[in-house]
């Protein structure tokens, strides 16, 4: 009950974890299934050895919904709910309340669109929902499953947005300027801003989509007038910032775990803001690269091929700078250190690639080639993975107040790293080669047989990373325990115990500069200076609301996907239609908005006294 009611950041950024980490494991297997299949080619039987097509489809497309809405963002949010509030030197997020909502409309989105496989009716349309395969001629139950678990779960990205966004604005310690925050609160606060630009265009596209599947609309569908490439605009309109929604932070995190081990300040770090903040801004100039082969003309193709080419200058300035940190720096090798450095070179591979798809008559050839999985997960993996990784073995000691094993985690890293490169280096050759993309299975002897089956090899190496690193959480749970500051850090997380308190900070500590922590340190002080005098603290109150308001919502998602069903009572079908389970969800919702509307909550207070008692 604890843990359903909870408003409180850092357990919620923990609830973030477990989530994340569930469907990242889901996702994962789902991703052995389809290298499993692709091992091998057709048999001389004419019989795919291992999956269906229609199975195939099926996993493919759970694969990509869960990984990049399901385990990704969660990761991110867990992260950004642990750390930003004490890098800034708060006691809280701006709305508790709210924040414990988004993490509850997330995860019911995500089990509704998983409940899919236990009935029978899967979304088989890839995780793009391309038109007009989206549509009721050529999908069942599952694509309204795909539209409205997203909807549910994309509620909860965006209210934790606006959330972060009033956070940082609002909540940081006197002296904390903005160009004294740490870089990942930075990337935490532009990626917000992406947030409530972006997540809006795709809940708009999934009302379309609904609206064409339930209440036969024609937005997409061409034989009634509709357009099906509206969609496409639709959805990379939000697609391409999501790419940015996960890769700043990660970026942050590489930008606090790089000084850190190099012990040196991060170098540039007014350059590395504005490099942040122009990618964000350019993050929407750039949707239409993902449609050079639509037929938008040579003008359209120029311009978003320019400004995808643009969109690499404020990244290489990024990476410039980090070499620059961890140069003449006295690194230690530790397994954060080994992910964050394995990040760099990784990610520029996938964004050299990147820009090669820039090039429209480029593009022409790589479009729909095993080229664009290899580059695609170079960026979500070499970039995204690699760095929550670094983050998780970094920030752990905080979250958790437990080490981590630093010999199974350097175990796992050379599992994960060497798999990864094994698995997606040799898919650029495949898509050279022309091994198109989205295919279940291939005829033997086309020269992709060998590059297929070393491809699923170093998945299974991926696979035994992320085993070690799961071993490696469960010993933790006995392991040492954290000292506050475990990797003589620089920012103010590191200057309270682990696992941080209930209401954080005593005190609000005065920051008198960039890397508050490590100037008292400098100074030799092993505590911040406070910017207050201990006083009584004033803390929100739990709230099973958000669970029952985000429940609602999933029962009634399945009240609008099977509208068609009858009750044995003839006086609830002539009240309510068959729409009742729909009606009863959104009832249960509407009743917890209006009891949190009545309901003053005045919180409680920590006593001087029990603050003193806890030193």
């Amino acid at each position: 009950m604890d843990w359903i009611t909870t408003v409180d950041h850092k357990k919620i950024g923990i609830l973030y974890f477990a989530a994340g980490g569930l469907f990242f494991v889901i996702g994962g297997i789902e991703a052995l299934l389809i290298r499993l299949q692709l091992m091998f080619p057709l048999g001389a039987d004419g019989e795919s050895w291992l999956l269906s097509g229609q199975t195939y489809n099926e996993i493919m497309t759970m694969h990509g919904t869960t990984m990049i809405f399901l385990a990704a963002m969660p990761l991110i949010f867990g992260l950004m709910n642990a750390v930003v509030p004490l890098q800034i030197g708060a006691r809280d997020v701006a709305f508790p309340f709210l924040n414990s909502l988004g993490f509850w409309t997330f995860f019911f989105g995500g089990v509704l669109l998983n409940i899919s496989w236990f009935t029978g009716t899967v979304p088989d349309i890839g995780w793009t929902a391309y038109a007009p395969l989206s549509g009721t001629e050529f999908s069942g139950t599952g694509s309204d499953y795909y539209a409205i678990g997203l909807q549910i779960a994309g509620i909860g990205t965006l209210v934790g947005g606006i959330n972060f966004l009033v956070t940082i604005i609002n909540m940081r310690a006197p002296g904390m300027t903005f160009m004294r925050m740490p870089l990942f609160t930075w990337t935490s606060f532009i990626t917000s801003g992406i947030i409530l630009f972006a997540f809006p265009a795709l809940a708009v596209g999934l009302i379309y989509i609904s609206f064409d599947r339930l209440f036969d609309a024609n937005f997409f569908v061409t034989a009634t007038g509709g357009n099906s490439v509206l969609w496409e605009h639709i959805f990379w309109i939000f697609g391409h910032p999501e790419v940015y929604i996960l890769i700043l932070p990660a970026f942050g995190a590489i930008s606090e775990v790089l000084p850190t081990f190099a012990r040196k300040r991060l170098f540039g770090y007014s350059s590395m803001v504005f490099a942040t903040a122009l990618i964000g801004f350019l993050s929407f100039m750039v949707w239409a690269h993902h449609m050079f082969t639509t037929g938008m003309g040579d003008i359209a193709n120029a311009l978003f091929g320019v400004a995808t080419m643009l969109i690499a200058i404020p990244t290489g300035i990024k990476v410039f700078n980090w070499l620059f940190t961890i140069w003449g720096g006295k690194i230690r090798f530790t397994t954060a250190m080994l992910y964050a450095t394995s990040f760099i070179p990784t990610f520029v591979m996938g964004g050299v690639t990147g820009v090669m798809l820039a090039i429209p008559p480029a593009d022409f050839q790589f479009h729909d080639s095993y080229f664009v999985v290899a580059h695609f997960h170079y960026v979500i993996v070499g970039g995204i993975v690699l760095s929550l990784l670094a983050a998780v073995f970094y920030w752990w000691p905080k979250m958790f107040g437990r080490m981590l094993n630093e010999t199974l985690g350097k175990w796992s890293f050379w599992l994960f790293f060497s798999g990864f490169h094994l698995t997606f280096f040799i898919q650029h050759f495949l898509g050279l080669w022309g091994m198109p993309r989205r295919v279940f299975t291939y005829l033997p002897n086309q020269g992709w047989d060998t590059a297929n089956f070393v491809s699923t090899i170093g998945a299974f190496f991926m696979a035994a990373g992320v085993i070690v690193i799961l071993i490696n959480v469960i010993i933790s749970i006995k392991g040492p325990k954290a000292p506050a500051d475990p990797w003589d850090g620089r920012t103010l997380e590191w200057s309270i115990p682990s696992p941080s308190p209930e209401y954080n900070f005593k005190q609000l500590p005065l920051v008198r500069g960039l890397d508050a922590f490590w100037l008292e340190k400098m100074d030799g002080k092993k505590e911040m200076t406070p910017a207050e005098p201990l006083g009584p603290i004033h803390m929100p109150s739990p709230s099973i609301l958000p669970f029952f308001m985000s429940l609602g919502l999933f029962i009634a998602g399945f009240g609008f996907m099977y509208r068609g069903y009858e009750f044995d009572s003839a006086l609830i079908n002539s009240l309510f239609g068959n729409d009742i389970i729909a009606i009863l969800g959104l009832a249960i919702t509407f009743v917890c908005m209006f009891l949190r509307s009545v309901y003053d909550d005045h919180g409680y207070h920590i006593e001087v006294e029990e603050l003193q008692k806890e030193g």
